[in-house]
């Protein structure tokens, strides 16, 4: 007689932590003959959309790619753009994010900022350090590199000080990243076809899954994320193992 099959192996959960690379602003502006600010003010919308959306999709945290340290050297008309957009994004929905539980979290460099960006920084998470139901770290001033040197230079500071010894290892400098707190980095999406992480999220993107999707990110939302849910409960995470062997069902001979 025939063994009953085996029971398949449950699915892999959806991706706790999502981070994104929002690519596509400028391209999404040009194609329809609008200045650039124009595709910032509509990513805006889109990250709107996409906070909204990912928390029914199983997501807990979501890391966006705000303004990069390399980013200082656009024009200074599309930097003030950019900065622009974050007034009127905290502005906006700073009251929001605060009723429905979000906490928010900046990551970077806050020295070389202008000082009410970086007061409505402090405002906005001050304001949400108390939520518990869905982070939303926003990368700004940010660049992999300086944080990895950030981290690494709080372990030296420390130990000058007297408060820390030993060796620095890994599990001591990721606790001085910007990140240190956060669930580990599932997946890291870049949108607008582009296949590269421009210094995001260097040390967290060691065994991350990738997703690259064709879409700018004016575009961006609900469907868009829902295929990044759907990509990655089809992957085999192994972190550095072995892929998991196709178990066929047992047969038995009576």
């Amino acid at each position: 007689m025939f063994a009953k099959p085996s029971q398949p192996a449950a699915p892999i959960e959806g991706p706790r932590h999502v981070a994104l690379i929002m690519d596509g602003n400028g391209r999404w502006a040009e194609a329809r003959g609008l200045p650039r600010a124009v595709g910032h003010r509509e990513g805006v919308q889109a990250l709107k959309r996409t906070v909204q959306a990912a928390p029914d999709l199983g997501i807990g945290c979501l890391t966006v790619f705000g303004f990069s340290t390399e980013n200082w050297r656009r024009p200074a008309e599309e930097v003030s753009d950019l900065m622009g957009l974050v007034r009127s994004y905290v502005a906006s929905d700073l009251k929001r994010l605060e009723r429905e539980g979000v906490k928010v979290r900046v990551l970077g460099r806050r020295t070389g900022l202008p000082a009410d960006i970086e007061a409505i920084i402090e405002r906005a998470e001050k304001s949400t350090a108390h939520n518990d139901k869905f982070i939303l770290q926003v990368a700004f001033n940010y660049g992999g590199r300086a944080d990895i040197v950030d981290a690494a230079q709080r372990h030296v500071d420390l130990v000058l000080a007297g408060k820390a010894t030993g060796p620095l290892d890994e599990e001591t400098l990721g606790l001085g990243l910007s990140t240190a707190g956060a669930p580990p980095v599932d997946v890291i999406v870049r949108t607008s076809g582009e296949q590269r992480l421009s210094n995001f999220l260097l040390w967290e993107a060691a065994y991350a899954e990738l997703v690259y999707q064709n879409v700018l990110w004016p575009d961006y939302g609900p469907e868009a994320l829902a295929d990044v849910v759907l990509q990655y409960r089809n992957r085999d995470r192994r972190f550095g193992g072995r892929a998991t062997p196709y178990a066929a069902p047992a047969l038995a001979v009576g």
